[in-house]
């Protein structure tokens, strides 16, 4: 394909609803790179980003009989199917799930700080406060704290709702500083 070969909207549209190959390469050697960087900006991953354009140029060529002229131009409309499947991606299970992957294997790497940050909560004094906690809160602050529990797991731990763990930790949080600030 010929560095110079233009086309007008028009005939790209046409040509393209004739499921021209041409005209798909041209398609794409034209608008790849500006929805790459929208792609990106949303998910901060080059790999990642790539992958969602390719998937979103085999929908749009997929898809395109159902490109309508009259609500939109062509570049729009791509834009949208692009923006709406790095979404999708963005909310998949299996992206958060390699996000949560990700994120524990950074905390497995800082491992080896649990002592000294138990060290420096003792430091504080927040051990000897807990005796001064109710029994709920302490057990919900000395998971979260002393164990590396999240909330989530407390929640599943304990056996009560998230939306519980998180009430009695606030309010734990709000005791010991109390606690702290009369020391």
């Amino acid at each position: 394909m010929p560095d110079t070969l233009k086309y007008s909207e028009e005939e790209l549209v046409m040509l393209l609803q004739s499921r021209d190959q041409q005209a798909f390469s041209y398609l794409y050697d034209n608008y790849s790179a500006a929805l790459n960087g929208i792609i990106y900006r949303m998910v901060e991953n080059r790999e990642l980003a790539e992958d969602i354009l390719q998937e979103a140029f085999v929908k749009i060529w997929n898809n395109f009989s159902s490109y309508d002229t009259g609500k939109g131009r062509l570049f729009t409309w791509m834009l949208n199917i692009t923006r709406n499947l790095t979404i999708d991606t963005l909310r998949s299970k299996g992206y958060k799930k390699q996000g949560k992957i990700s994120s524990d294997e950074n905390s497995v790497s800082n491992l080896t700080d649990d002592g000294r940050i138990a060290e420096r909560f003792d430091a504080m004094g927040i051990r000897k406060q807990l005796v001064n906690l109710k029994p709920e809160q302490r057990s919900v602050i000395d998971l979260a704290y002393f164990n590396g529990y999240t909330q989530d797991e407390i929640s599943k731990e304990m056996g009560i709702p998230l939306g519980t763990v998180k009430t009695r930790m606030r309010a734990a949080i709000i005791e010991l500083r109390k606690m702290l600030e009369h020391n």
